[in-house]
């Protein structure tokens, strides 16, 4: 450490004057400069410019941080500021860092002083918490320092005082300000690559508004990252539906605290006639801004889903929509739905990744036709596949933070999560945690994931009684109603559904066929479907045009057929056919209605 330019520049440090010049001669002036007529100056000496250096002990002592220089490999203790002694109190000189200075154990500092005194580099801490002890400081509050531990060379200033100061022999004055009085240092100096190395200086700035205004950042930061986490949950399904003949479960886990909020979502919608819809979708993007257009997406697809449209034309117009919430948005979606009566899986996707299904067997399928582009692309024409789903069948629906990492490629992903599905077995909570588990996802993952598992379970012989379906063609004229009537009558006779629900469930046949037989074409087939909590009724036809309830004048002689199928029903409803005709529907709440 150099303090000549120092010394220099403090006040009263002025430049020593030019040497006299010899005798008979005279100075060399420019000649635009010489005033002959005027007597020169005679040479200004300052009091202390005998001094070449200034004494580092008086330049450290009015510094407002924390100093310490030690010498030899045990770093006894040459010199504490005055700041030092304030914060930390007052220490004895001569004596072994380690004994009389306990902070630098506790800062760590003592290894850091070490390496430098070994190496002969300097060492770095950041931001240590210091406990104040002094009378300024009485409310206890602590502080922050940045340490610098740098080696002091026998070549510099400070090492050459330093030498000087402890061969003299000085006793310190006050026994913690003063360098030397403590016997020569060079025997003691550690034989190193940096063998001019003959002591340490430690100094301490204060960083305490520093370390205040990155804390303030970072809980602001914190906060915001609160408030977005929590307004991507509030528009996610706060409750999972539970349709009748599946098991559902579903996991949410948001990116780590440096990772901001994504737009990843799902749901599950209870259609009519026993068919659930299974959603999962991504917006690109993060932040407070994709957690809001994916709640509208999201709402979207909820309207669509009651309009029981096919899966390509929900998706077909969510395309439009997402261009209108915002051009610069595009997102992904699976959109899936689930028919118990066919156990068939009928699904479209717009750029997501592909549905994974485990057989029963442990065999692992994935989504065999290839997706369309992302939503808010626009242009593209979006069409329906559809995969067996048979008992004991488990699906997975997710999203890409699952299985992509910014190290390999994503194909490494899907296969790695096909391995581990093939093994997980259980309930889809099970399954959920399990997939989590073995693809390394935890709280401080980088990205936003969301997993829906549903299963379609292997019941025993006495649940399996509650889940029976039958079915009936209709063939002829009028008589079909007839036929429709006895046929509904043995059926839930031997159900064990009598009663009010009996009688109810015989009247919505009735309506329902003469419905289809008056307005319909053939072909016509009756469905019955229970399940332990609901009964479906359920009637398709081969003509596209979906019934209206109305609302009948006194003098009509029909249109009352579908208004009174809504009146003694729980719900009902109707939709179009892959095979391009309609099915016509009602379902009859069992817990209600039977005893």
């Amino acid at each position: 450490m150099n303090l000549t330019r120092w010394s220099a520049r403090l006040p009263g440090g002025q430049r020593r004057a030019a040497p006299p010049a010899e005798p008979g001669t005279t100075p060399s002036v420019p000649a635009a400069r010489e005033l002959p007529d005027q007597p020169p100056e005679p040479a200004v000496r300052h009091e202390h410019a005998d001094h070449e250096h200034l004494p580092v002990r008086d330049v450290l002592s009015h510094l407002p941080a924390l100093v310490a220089v030690s010498y030899g490999p045990s770093h006894r203790m040459a010199y504490l500021s005055r700041a030092w002694t304030e914060v930390f109190g007052h220490r004895p000189i001569g004596i072994p860092a380690a004994k009389v200075l306990p902070e630098l154990r506790e800062l760590g500092l003592l290894p850091l002083m070490d390496q430098v005194y070994r190496t002969g580099r300097a060492r770095t801490v950041k931001a240590r918490k210091v406990p104040h002890t002094s009378s300024a400081s009485a409310n206890g509050s602590a502080r922050y320092y940045t340490f610098v531990c740098a080696p002091v060379r026998e070549t510099e200033d400070l090492g050459e005082q330093l030498a000087a100061l402890t061969s003299a022999g000085n006793t310190p004055a006050h026994g913690t300000r003063v360098l030397g009085g403590l016997g020569a240092f060079t025997s003691l100096r550690r034989s190193t690559g940096a063998s001019d190395v003959c002591g340490v200086l430690v100094f301490g700035a204060e960083v305490t508004d520093q370390v205040q205004v990155t804390e303030s950042l970072r809980e602001s930061e914190r906060r915001h990252r609160e408030a977005a986490v929590t307004l991507q949950r509030s528009l996610l399904p706060q409750k999972l539906e539970q349709p009748d003949d599946l098991r559902v479960a579903a996991t949410y886990q948001p990116g780590g605290a440096d990772a901001a909020v994504g737009g990843d979502w799902y749901d599950v919608i209870t259609l009519g006639g026993g068919r659930t819809a299974l959603v999962i979708g991504d917006v690109m993007g993060r932040g407070m801004r994709a957690a809001a257009v994916m709640g509208q997406l999201r709402t979207a697809v909820r309207a669509y889903a009651r309009l029981d449209l096919p899966p390509h034309e929900v998706l077909q117009l969510l395309d439009g929509l997402a261009s209108e919430i915002d051009a610069t948005q595009i997102a992904t979606c699976l959109y899936a739905v689930f028919d118990p009566s066919e156990q068939r899986l009928t699904y479209a996707s717009a750029g997501h990744l592909p549905l994974m299904i485990r057989q029963a067997d442990g065999t692992v399928l994935r989504q065999p036709e290839p997706c369309g582009p992302p939503l808010g692309t626009g242009g593209w024409l979006h069409s329906s596949s559809s995969m067996a789903f048979p008992t004991g069948a488990t699906g997975v629906l997710y999203t890409d933070g699952l299985v992509e990492r910014r190290d390999q490629d994503i194909d490494r992903g899907l296969d790695a999560l096909a391995r581990t599905l093939k093994g997980a077995a259980g309930h889809p909570e099970v399954v959920c945690s399990r997939l989590l588990r073995a693809m390394g996802v935890g709280p401080q993952h980088d990205d936003d994931v969301a997993v829906l598992a549903f299963q379609l379970p292997e019941r025993e012989p006495e649940a399996s009684e509650l889940f029976r379906s039958a079915s009936l063609d209709l063939l002829g004229g009028t008589e079909a109603a007839a036929s429709a009537r006895a046929f509904t009558t043995g059926v839930l006779s031997s159900w064990q559904l009598d009663g009010e629900l009996h009688d109810m469930g015989v009247l919505a046949v009735s309506e329902l066929v003469s419905n289809s037989l008056m307005h319909g074409h053939p072909p016509t087939r009756l469905r019955l479907r229970r399940t332990d909590r609901r009964l479906t009724v359920e009637v398709t036809d081969a003509d596209e045009h979906l019934p209206s309830r109305k609302k009948a004048e006194p003098a009509d002689e029909s249109g009352r057929g579908i208004a009174i199928v809504a009146a003694i029903s729980n719900s009902w409803g109707s939709r179009r056919t892959p095979e391009g005709g309609k099915a016509v529907w009602c379902e009859f709440d069992i817990a209600r209605r039977h005893t």
